[in-house]
């Protein structure tokens, strides 16, 4: 859902260490995925969120903050206390909705635009 429209293939090294990070889909009655995110542990309380995506037939319908409101959840009962992520400057407006802040200058990773951007859990 994010490389395709660039036109950058996933190769075996992009999912290198995937095994070992938390994966979170929200799924249709048909099993189809509908969004998806994925939290990796940097540190003890600490976790960086990245691979946050819905699929475009789906956007607009509360997805993205549904699952960023549970992977959240999920993560403060884990203890994490602080959450990082790179942001598409496309999606730097969803995250601040949501409680995030944006760190630094604008970047270029993967080909686009991008803002770091942190959170404090409750």
């Amino acid at each position: 859902m994010l490389r395709a429209p660039l036109g950058l293939p996933l190769s075996a090294d992009d999912l290198q260490g995937e095994a070992d990070q938390l994966h979170f889909g929200l799924f249709n009655d048909s099993g189809e995925l509908l969004a998806c995110v994925i939290a990796i542990a940097v540190s003890a309380g600490h976790a960086r969120i990245r691979q946050t995506a819905v699929s475009s037939a789906y956007r607009r319908q509360g997805l993205g903050r549904r699952i960023m409101t549970e992977l959240e959840s999920v993560l403060a009962g884990r203890n994490f206390t602080s959450l990082s992520l790179h942001a598409r400057s496309t999606a730097v407006g969803f995250y601040k909705k949501l409680g995030y802040e944006t760190i630094g200058d604008e970047f270029i990773e993967i080909t686009v635009q991008h803002r770091k951007m942190v959170k404090q859990l409750a």
